[in-house]
């Protein structure tokens, strides 16, 4: 073997000793021995280049870039935004004590439709609360636009009501026998009233053993009320004021039978019903006949003050529900594909198939209850509105996009309860905002389908995709207990009374 160490360390003399005994023969002899270490070496690195270059990433293809680009837009149509790590969070602090309200009750008559009864309620248990009573289980409206003859037993659990309030309000199912016939204080309780109001009211309760609440809604404001106030609102709308397990049991079904149609799907609250078009005076779009049909409606419905409305000022200042083909151009816009599931969330829509032809003809994978469950399943639920409302907001709850045309009760309910659990993509359409784009495309301004038109509409929608944001007050300038009107309802956004993270405490006293 040859010494390589060992030439390096040669004197003068040793090089020449091995250039006068070197014969050609053994030169030879070294060459080959080089030549085949040369090959050798060559070899052995050569497969280390051609496993370094099997080891590269591969090359990707055209299919590969498209697949990329598709699902980075799925991303954007169906991921809900970012949420900062919020969770619900509605635990008391340390400070917090139960009523125990013995010798006092209060009987609430509940008013309007289903989720306007649902945030009454909620605010009656604070309500109760505060004042030290024991709350009699609400009466439910009877009397307005739907006619529903339900009891509260029919749409709610009502053992899960009162046992999971048992530790912040004593809750019975019936006054006293020895109470029913005794006198009542009748009161209609300021609305958006606060803590202070309250606990003045409760003077009544030295000349009066029982109070009846006549209305629910919008009594308790939606700021400045103790922490502790705020989460037991949240407590017994979110947790206590659970469906009755018929509609619970059903609208699980009917949720995965959507599933069973396409991996994800779009809950659209269409409010294109002939009460709301009337009751806001929106016309654009309809027949002189259904114009006046309308109008005739409003001016005959009497607790409806409002009886001369300009539909132009109406459509200009966002006040109107999108139609269907607004609704078809805005999800286009946005990039939904016309397979898209969407399920509408609504009751009939005004005009039937005429009007919502605009909307299918763009979206033809439309859905209803009655398409998903039986004549049998549903038969319980005909003739009662809220129980079937019930259905489509659990629907609208469990779907992974929300959409409601219009600002009405339902949908700053759904908003509001997705913000709590985990602020699920919720896109509310800013109305006000569409109607100078739509004006464009009427006018051949813009083109339907144009990049241009996809442009105007995302922007103006980046930030009303429900991500976290603290409520927002009354507009500045506005002075007097009018401002509380236009304040952010707080069910509509429960944050950050009810929500917890990495930087907010589970209770206010740690």
């Amino acid at each position: 073997m040859v010494n390589y160490r060992g030439f390096s360390s040669h004197s003068k003399n040793s090089s020449i000793y091995f250039r006068r005994y070197s014969s050609p023969s053994s030169i030879t002899y070294y060459i080959v021995i080089l030549f085949a270490l040369s090959i050798f070496i060559f070899t052995f690195y050569s497969k280390d280049v051609l496993e370094d270059e099997d080891r590269k990433p591969p090359s990707i293809t055209s299919g590969e870039k498209n697949s990329k680009i598709e699902q980075l837009r799925d991303d954007v149509l169906w991921e809900a935004p970012f949420s900062h790590g919020l969770r619900p969070c509605v635990k008391p602090s340390s400070r917090y004590k139960a009523t125990q309200g013995w010798d006092h009750y209060m009987t609430v008559r509940s008013n309007g439709g289903l989720n306007q009864m649902r945030a009454g309620i909620a605010d009656m248990v604070a309500v109760a609360h505060i004042m030290n009573a024991t709350l009699v289980i609400p009466q439910l409206d009877k009397r307005s636009f739907w006619q529903d003859t339900s009891i509260f037993s029919d749409i709610f659990d009502e053992v899960h009501f009162i046992m999971t309030l048992q530790t912040d309000v004593r809750i019975v199912k019936e006054l006293p026998k020895e109470l029913e016939s005794a006198p009542r204080a009748r009161k209609h309780f300021s609305s958006w009233s606060g803590v202070s109001y309250y606990e003045e009211m409760a003077h009544l309760w030295k000349d009066y053993q029982v109070i009846h609440v006549a209305k629910s809604d919008s009594r308790l404001a939606n700021n400045d009320l103790p922490f502790d106030i705020q989460r037991l609102r949240c407590r017994a709308l979110y947790h206590a004021l659970r469906f009755s397990p018929a509609i619970e049991n059903l609208g699980k079904k009917l949720v995965e039978r959507l599933r069973s149609r396409a991996e994800r799907y779009i809950a659209l609250h269409l409010r294109y019903e002939k009460d709301m078009l009337s009751f806001t005076g929106c016309t654009h779009g309809l027949t002189e006949a259904e114009a006046e049909e309308l109008r005739v409606m409003r001016h005959n419905t009497n607790h409806w003050k409002i009886k001369n409305i300009n539909a132009t000022e109406q459509r200009i200042g966002g006040l109107c529900p999108l139609t269907p083909k607004e609704v078809g151009i805005f999800l286009q816009a946005l990039g939904y594909p016309p397979s898209t599931l969407i399920y509408i969330a609504a009751g009939e829509i005004y005009g039937g198939s005429v009007h919502l032809s605009e909307l299918t003809s763009r979206f033809p994978n439309i859905v209803y209850k009655e398409a998903l469950a039986s004549k049998g399943e549903l038969q319980a639920f005909s003739h009662h509105a809220s129980q079937s409302a019930a259905l489509d907001y659990i629907i609208s709850i469990e779907s992974d996009v929300f959409i409601p045309s219009h600002s009405g009760n339902m949908a700053r309910a759904v908003e509001g309860h997705r913000r709590f659990l985990g602020h699920r993509k919720t896109i509310t359409p800013d109305r006000k905002g569409l109607v100078a784009i739509y004006d464009m495309l009427e006018s051949g301004v813009l083109k339907e389908g144009s990049s241009s038109l996809s442009h105007l509409v995302m922007k103006l929608h980046r930030s009303r995709q429900g991500a976290p944001r603290k409520r927002e007050g009354a507009p500045s300038g506005i002075k007097g207990r009018g401002r509380f009107r236009l304040e952010e309802p707080f069910y509509q956004n429960p944050f950050p009374e009810c929500m917890c993270g990495a930087n907010i405490q589970d209770d206010e006293d740690t």
